[in-house]
């Protein structure tokens, strides 16, 4: 199959989304090239300790191997040792702010002989938690999904409610959003076309909340909790995440694969938050799965 035209559209939307943060935020990513000894490579563009994002990772990556990692065959035994090639964009951004929420967002593409399928979605990780962030998000996701059918939405976001979420904690990693995998219907310009949809629609779901809360006012004890809370992203991404697993399986760049972890991050043992916190509502009202729109 050609996946040219995969290629082109996720290097543009690499190119897209980091003009858009760099305007957001007043300084430029740095773009790191690298190559990987079994085939292919990709760009990393970096972001750090900018004025609003204390980090930010953009990734392109398109590589081939001759045997598909476990974590990509374990749904598909019978392409278990054949030959794939992957490709894909995939970002996590940490704002300084502890009201702006941490947001990931990843689309790919894998292909197997003459099977392939798409992946991805996009979701949020406030630390305080705002409703109308929170609707705005959700909303996004689906108007995304709308022209793809009547129940995509309602499906993809309960996929991700599911994925994402810290079985050994049991409690979600954020407020979701959409996330899909396996993605190989009705036909392949159907399946590229939601992809496409997903990823033109990131900024929008994105940019309006860091914009409104940026500048709001926040002391040592709000860092702290949002330090405290960005273990539970580090715990989800290095125990849980396949896209971590499938990076590391299949000997891709280690540092590219872990610039989604944030800078800096705390652990405490056995803390609660005071009830009635804002830090408590973060649990009672956010981190669970809920009908947002």
């Amino acid at each position: 199959m050609d996946t040219r035209p995969v290629r082109d559209y996720f290097t543009a939307l690499q190119a897209r989304i980091v003009s858009a943060l760099e305007l957001l935020d007043g300084n430029s990513f740095v773009a790191d090239h690298w190559e990987r000894a079994e085939g292919g490579g990709g760009t990393t563009c970096i972001l750090e300790e900018g004025k609003l994002f204390e980090r930010g990772g953009v990734g392109f990556s398109h590589v081939s191997g001759s045997k598909l990692p476990p974590s990509a065959s374990a749904a598909r035994p019978q392409l278990a040792g054949r030959k794939y090639e992957a490709m894909g964009v995939s970002l996590v951004l940490h704002p300084r702010n502890p009201y702006c929420p941490t947001v990931h967002l990843n689309l790919r593409l894998f292909a197997a002989g003459d099977t392939w399928w798409f992946g991805g979605g996009m979701d949020l990780t406030p630390y305080y938690g705002f409703e109308d962030d929170a609707k705005h998000f959700h909303l996004t996701c689906k108007r995304a999904l709308e022209p793809f059918g009547a129940d995509r939405h309602s499906r993809y976001k309960k996929w991700c409610d599911e994925y994402f979420f810290l079985r050994h904690r049991n409690e979600p990693r954020g407020i979701g959003g959409i996330f899909f995998d396996d993605l190989a219907e009705p036909d392949f310009d159907t399946a590229f076309a939601l992809v496409r949809s997903v990823g033109d629609h990131f900024i929008t779901a994105y940019a309006p909340i860091v914009e409104r809360r940026r500048a709001t006012p926040y002391t040592r004890a709000e860092r702290d909790f949002q330090c405290y809370r960005r273990g539970r992203y580090v715990e989800f991404n290095l125990v849980w995440d396949r896209g971590t697993l499938f990076g590391l399986q299949s000997g891709g760049r280690t540092e590219s694969i872990l610039m989604s972890l944030p800078p800096a991050v705390t652990w405490r043992y056995g803390w609660t938050p005071a009830p009635g916190s804002p830090e408590a509502r973060l649990y009672t009202d956010f981190l669970k799965p809920r009908d947002w729109i």
